[in-house]
């Protein structure tokens, strides 16, 4: 089995952090140990050193953090390896899999988790040792054990040549379009996923269109028990549906809110939700602790629900059928162009649409339901 990368190399990294969290401890050990008044009208001197101090410790542990999850990343892909090289080199394919599964069972046993988190961990660990760059990066400190999974989550599916180009957008500063902006490792997790997903839709092997016909095929309801009495229901669905449905329930929780009214926005949404779903027509009704009605016959039917605006970036030549190019709904990604089509040609009330360049994506029309090519364009 290879694995890129070289264990020497990351534990050499890990002593440097640890040496370099060593130093920042013993100062703060020294400045707490002479005291605010060791030096007249040094105190607030000493207490901005040690804050700075807890701040340097953070951002120390942070590095050590990353670099201890690549050396975890790598043994827990190495060790399965392992398990599968004791075997025969003709073995068949279910001893294989036994051995696979013999080896995951052991790691969570080990880090005390369950079987399907280790089988993850191995997955993904797999996918970050099959990219030497995301792998060095999570070596040296530079990028989070999050920034690397995100990287193999949404490399899965990509073609080994797509995985490549991906890493190398976001990690290789003399690639031949290297990302711009902000560093993988200085961006906050959420916004960084946000990057890779939209570089990903623009150039997978297979069509946003085809990847979405799948997932709609595999819509579903869940439901899962939890503790005190309580249950988690979620809905995988369209995601200019998930949106419609999430922009009405907002909307209409802020037409609930008042004075008189005690309940959170964060708990009138599934209130609402239920509501809604039970047919029940009154909120009061799904455990509204103050037992507040909104009118004489209650019900959420009866709250009028104010206009809530969702941009909906479509490129021009993707609303005219052109092109297959993803428009970009907000607050959801890259979605189907066929998906932006309907919700422009609907004149959906809760989307606001945004027509732009495809060349460099300037505004063209906004919130227009009806447009016309620009000079530009037709030139």
């Amino acid at each position: 089995m290879e694995i890129s990368t070289d264990l020497a190399a990351v534990m050499e990294g890990v002593r440097a952090s640890v040496a370099a969290l060593d130093v920042l401890v013993l100062e703060d050990a020294s400045l707490d140990s002479a005291g605010l008044g060791a030096v007249a009208g040094a105190a607030v001197d000493v207490l901005q050193r040690r804050y700075e101090l807890c701040l340097e410790r953070l951002a120390a542990v942070w590095r050590l953090e990353a670099q201890l999850a690549a050396v975890k990343a790598r043994d827990a892909a190495e060790c399965v390896g392992f398990q599968q090289a004791l075997l025969a080199p003709d073995a068949p394919v279910d001893e294989r899999m036994f051995s696979e599964m013999s080896a995951v069972e052991e790691i969570a046993g080990v880090l005390t988790v369950s079987s399907g988190a280790a089988g993850a961990l191995v997955e993904q660990s797999r996918r970050m040792c099959s990219l030497p760059r995301v792998m060095g990066a999570l070596s040296s400190g530079s990028v989070s054990w999050q920034h690397a999974r995100i990287v193999a989550d949404e490399t899965e599916g990509l073609t080994p040549d797509g995985a490549a180009a991906l890493v190398a957008h976001f990690f290789d500063p003399d690639a031949p379009n290297p990302a711009r902006g902000a560093a993988a490792g200085e961006l906050v997790p959420a916004r960084f996923r946000a990057k890779v997903r939209a570089w990903r839709e623009r150039r997978h092997p297979e069509t946003l269109e085809k990847r979405h016909a799948k997932g709609v095929a595999d819509r579903r309801m869940e439901y899962t028990p939890d503790r005190d009495g309580m249950a988690w229901l979620s809905l995988y669905l369209p995601g200019d549906t998930a949106c419609a449905i999430w922009n009405r329930t907002t909307a209409t929780a802020h037409g609930l809110q008042g004075p008189n009214e005690p309940r959170t926005l964060t708990q009138l949404r599934p209130d609402i939700a239920a509501a809604l779903l039970l047919g029940a027509g009154n909120t009061t009704a799904t455990g509204d602790p103050a037992g507040t009605t909104t009118g004489s016959s209650g019900g959420v039917g009866k709250v009028p629900t104010p206009r809530a605006d969702v941009l909906v970036t479509v490129p021009v030549f993707a609303l005219l059928g052109l092109t297959d190019e993803p428009a970009v709904l907000d607050g959801m990604g890259p979605i189907p162009a066929s998906m932006a089509r309907r919700l422009v040609a609907d004149g959906a009330e809760s989307f606001y649409r945004v027509l732009v360049d495809p060349r460099d994506g300037a505004p063209l029309e906004i919130g227009r339901t009806r447009y016309r090519l620009p000079e530009t364009i037709k030139q």
